[in-house]
Order: structure tokens, then C-alpha cells, then sequence
């Protein structure tokens, strides 16, 4: 058979049901065979990142490998954003790019770009096939390395004139493989590092976003009556409404779950690393960090655990479970108080009737009518430490943001991407007008595959963060504001519904409405960012309630 036949049939194999992308002429052939798959579904988008994106989320939320396409050169260039969102995010994700002939030049050099060396620090794995015999191999090393843990983005360069060849070698089966667990040892140093603590309280990071992860520390908090918090990407691993959770830590300090992080003496961290922004910093002397995850740690001048857990996480709180003994000696009446400090403060302003909206009441109104497990998809902006701080989640990976790469753009492209794994449940993304431009273009592809989708775009008219804080660091504005088109009238050229409304009362009614129509909804909101500097700059947090 053709190379780009075996190609395809490897990637059933591995199964892939889905290829977001863009062809160019160097992917005729894979093209052609892509054609004949009765498995795989080609998804044309607009961008090559927005493609990007919409397969990383595929593999956050199936932890299967999402894949997209793309040509050579600048094709293949616009995939790299793409890649480190995955790679930082701990997101399984395979990038296929075209390349020239390599056995012959028809063009010379013309858009010749080394795209594998490119894409050497930005990946797992990295290979140009040199012929299609290789393929079955280098398929499976690719599917083997993007889930190994820590899951992220690999890459493959199919020359042309490889795509073409003819190969008679049979598939690689897809192998099975479990993943390592703790040494009893460890697991020993850390019930007897918990059970000798004062006050210790458990962080979900990141890497707990497995069933088997969240039902295990489930049983952990309930047995142990530890209290816990969670960091940005953590969010939902245990449902947010449980009596023993804190809140988020959506900033590095001084916020009020902070509080409760500098009462600690042991901090019992599952499944956060220092890829994703600190939840807390480390100093010499100061508290004992229990790291327990996939991996070692990484050591950093903010993150330098004294202890570890090396192995499966699920097996490891399993392990644990099985032998901690909930002591009398443990006081957590100080994280309580943090916590009712918290439910009676951190919504203030949740029901403020003033337009432009508020973020708290956005993010209150979103939660009463977004269901237990529907998805919001954010981007990146200032919003975005508001819904990680004030909107608590339900259920692992019905919040999703970047707090790893942290890149504008992925809202709309992640939120589509949510779409097609759960057509089912409702999806909302929210963004601000600064990322909702970087790939507005992909709301065609949305309206063209006729998914149900609901896009809030957050309207201040600047990239809101950044003023923010150049503000706060005593510089005058400049460089940051901007135009933007009239969204209602961009939404229906696309063939979406686009709405604008004037008030609070009527934005709560519209959101309700386009979560319950069919087809692509945009609303175009104007938010005010004035709360930023009362809240995010920590005076509520600094009251001598909780000092």
C-alpha cells in the first residue's frame, strides 16, 4: 500500500477518530487517504492554532492523543503556540506537518523551514519519516511518548515524496501498559509526615485530573477530615461545594485561601509542579512540602519539597488511605475560620446591579445557570483569576483554563474542542475581546460542524490585564487600548446569533436563552474591571479578621 495509507491505518489503530487542521500540497496524498477512512473525521478549521488547541483538548479531556495537521513551512510554524499550550498543560497531542520531497528538490529551498529541529524543545518527541516502513514504529513511539506521564505534544514530518512510497510492513499492535507505583518506603514517610504534623492541608494540582485520582482523594479528605485547596488547573477534582474545601488558589499569595497556606506546617501537594504558575512560594526554613505525583519534582528557588511520592497518584493516596490513622493532635480551627471568613466574603458584589457588569456578578449568574457538569472554556485575561477564584466547579475538567502557557487565543478554539468530545453538555466559552480576536476565524468551523456553542465575549476595549498591571506598577497607560468590530454584526456573518445586552437583568435572561438554543450564540458583554485593584491587589484579604 501507499506509505500515506499505512500512515492512516496506524493512526486508526492508535484510535484516532478525529484530525483538526489545514492541508496544504505537500499532504495531497495523506489527504486522499484521510478520504477513505471509515474511522477518522478530517475537521477543517481556520488556523493552524486554533486546530492546535482543539486537538490539545481532546487529549485534556479524553486522555487520549488529539491530532492535527498542517503543511509545511508557516503551516506547520502556526502549530508552535499550539505545542507548548500542550506540552506545559500536560496534554496528549500529535502534530502531523508536510514537508518537500527529501529525495529530490523540486523548488529549492522555497519554504523550506527545519520544523523537527523547530520543534525540539517545544515536544516530547520529534521525527521526519525517511520511509514509510518507519511509520507503523514511529507512529507507536509517538502515541507511547505524548500519554506517557507527563502527558504533552510530539511530532511527526511526512515528506511528500515518503507519502507516496509503497510499503508492505504490518501494523504495530498498540501495547498496554501500567503505570509505576510508590515504594512502600515513601508511602511509609508520608503517613508518618502527616501523622506528626499540626496542621496539615492537602493541594490538587493539575496532575489529580484522573477518575481514579479524584475518587481516591475523595476518600482521603473524608477519612482524614484534611482540609484542601486546589490550584487553577486542579479545579473540580473534588467538587468545590465540599465543607472541607478552601477555594483556589488563582494567585500566588495573600489571597484567603493564603491565609489558610501560611497556617500550614505541611503542605500534602498532589499532582501540581512548577509548570503550572505557584499556588504558594517555598522558603528556606519555612513549611514541609509533601510532593506526591507521577514524576519527581523539579527543583526551584520556589519549590523545593522535602519529601516524595514518586509513582501512580491514584495508587499512592490508595496506599496511604489504607494506612493513616486520623490523629486527635491535628487542629485545623484556623483553616475553618478561613473557610467561613471565605463563604461570607468572597462573593461580595455577586448580586451588584451595576452596568458594565461586574465580574462577580458575571461570574455568580454563569454558575446559577451553566449545569454540574457543563464546560466553560476561558481565555486568558483577568477574568480568568476571577472564575478561578469565585466559580466553583463541580466535576474534574468542567473548568477549562491555562494556567501552565497561560496563551490568549485557546478560549474559542478549547471550547469547540469540548463540543465535539461532549456534544451532550453545555459549552460556554468566555473571553475577552483581545483573545476572542486572536481566533475569532474558528467560529465558522463552529457553525459549520452545527454544534450548540455559547460565546461571551468580556468587552473592555484593551488588553485589560496588562493595563491593569501597568497601573499598578505606576506607569501612565499607554499601548493598550484598541478597536474592536461590532461583534452582533461579526457573529451573523458567520451565521451566528449575536446579542448585546444593556443591563445586568437583560444579560441574564440572554445567557439563559442561548444556553438552551441550538446553533452558535455570541454575547457581547461589557465588563468592569474597577473591582480588579480592590480585590486582586488583596484589601479584602488583608483585614484583621484573618491576620
Amino acid at each position: 500500500m501507499k506509505a500515506s495509507d499505512l500512515f492512516i491505518k496506524a493512526l486508526e489503530e492508535e484510535g484516532v477518530e478525529y484530525i483538526f487542521g489545514i492541508p496544504g500540497e505537500e499532504n495531497l496524498d495523506f489527504l486522499n487517504s484521510l478520504r477513505e477512512s471509515k474511522k477518522i473525521k478530517l475537521i477543517l478549521t481556520r488556523h493552524e492554532q486554533g486546530a492546535g488547541f482543539m486537538a490539545a483538548t481532546i487529549g485534556r479531556l479524553t486522555g487520549k492523543v488529539g491530532v492535527c495537521l498542517s503543511t509545511l513551512g508557516p503551516g506547520a510554524t502556526n502549530f508552535v503556540t499550539a505545542a507548548a499550550y500542550a506540552q506545559l498543560g500536560g496534554m496528549p497531542m500529535l502534530m502531523i506537518t508536510g514537508q518537500k520531497p527529501i529525495k529530490s528538490s523540486k523548488q529549492g529551498q522555497f519554504q523550506i523551514v527545519d520544523i523537527v529541529d523547530m520543534m525540539k524543545p517545544l515536544t516530547k518527541y520529534t521525527r521526519q519519516i525517511v520511509s514509510g516502513d518507519t511509520i507503523p514504529s514511529r507512529v507507536r513511539e509517538a502515541f507511547r511518548l505524548a500519554l506517557e506521564e507527563k502527558p504533552g505534544a510530539v511530532h511527526l514530518e511526512l515528506p511528500e515524496d515518503i507519502a507516496d512510497e509503497k510499503t508492505e510492513v504490518p501494523l504495530i499492535t498498540k501495547s498496554s501498559v501500567r503505570r509505576p507505583i510508590a515504594e512502600e518506603k515513601a508511602i511509609n514517610v508520608a503517613v508518618d509526615l502527616i501523622e506528626k504534623a499540626k496542621s496539615p492541608l492537602l493541594l490538587i494540582g493539575a496532575g489529580s485530573n484522573r477518575k481514579m485520582t479524584s475518587k481516591m482523594l475523595l476518600e482521603f479528605v473524608t477519612k482524614t477530615g484534611i482540609p484542601f485547596f486546589s490550584t487553577q488547573m486542579g479545579k473540580g477534582v473534588i467538587d468545590e461545594r465540599n465543607p472541607l474545601c478552601l477555594g483556589c488558589a488563582a494567585l500566588s499569595s495573600k489571597d484567603f485561601v493564603h491565609r489558610a497556606i501560611d497556617n500550614a506546617d505541611l503542605i500534602i501537594n498532589v499532582g501540581h509542579d512548577v509548570v503550572e504558575k505557584p499556588p504558594f512560594f517555598m522558603r528556606p526554613n519555612g513549611r514541609t512540602v509533601l510532593h506526591i505525583n507521577f514524576f519527581a519534582a523539579s527543583v526551584d528557588p520556589v519549590y523545593f519539597p522535602q519529601a516524595e511520592i514518586v509513582g501512580d497518584i491514584a495508587n499512592s493516596i490508595w496506599q496511604i488511605n489504607q494506612k493513616i490513622i486520623p490523629q486527635k493532635t491535628w487542629d485545623f480551627s484556623y483553616f475553618l475560620k478561613v473557610k467561613s471568613y471565605v463563604d461570607g466574603h468572597i462573593n461580595e458584589g455577586s448580586d451588584d446591579n451595576r452596568f458594565p457588569i461586574y465580574p462577580q456578578r458575571l461570574v455568580s449568574e454563569i454558575r446559577k445557570l451553566v449545569p454540574e457538569d457543563g464546560i466553560i472554556a476561558l481565555d486568558n485575561g483577568v477574568y480568568k483569576i476571577w472564575f478561578a477564584r469565585n466559580y466553583p466547579a463541580y466535576q474534574s475538567n468542567t473548568v477549562l483554563l491555562d494556567n501552565a502557557l497561560a496563551t490568549m487565543g485557546a478560549g474559542l478554539p478549547s471550547a469547540i474542542g469540548s463540543k465535539i468530545v461532549f456534544p451532550n453538555k453545555k459549552v460556554v466559552a468566555i473571553c475577552g475581546d483581545g483573545g476572542f480576536m486572536m481566533n475569532s476565524q474558528e467560529m465558522e468551523t463552529a457553525v459549520r460542524l452545527g454544534i450548540d456553542l455559547v460565546i461571551v465575549i468580556l468587552r473592555d476595549n484593551a488588553y485589560g490585564m496588562i493595563k491593569w498591571k501597568q497601573s499598578n506598577m505606576g506607569f501612565e497607560n499607554f499601548g493598550l487600548d484598541y478597536g474592536n468590530p461590532d461583534f452582533v454584526k461579526y457573529a451573523e456573518s458567520y451565521g451566528a446569533q449575536g446579542y448585546r445586552p444593556k443591563s445586568v437583568v437583560e444579560f441574564i435572561s440572554t445567557f439563559e436563552n442561548c444556553l438552551n438554543s441550538k446553533g452558535v450564540q455570541l454575547i457581547d458583554l461589557e465588563i468592569d474591571y474597577s473591582e480588579n485593584d480592590r480585590i486582586l491587589n488583596h484589601e479584602i484579604a488583608d483585614r484583621s479578621q484573618l491576620i
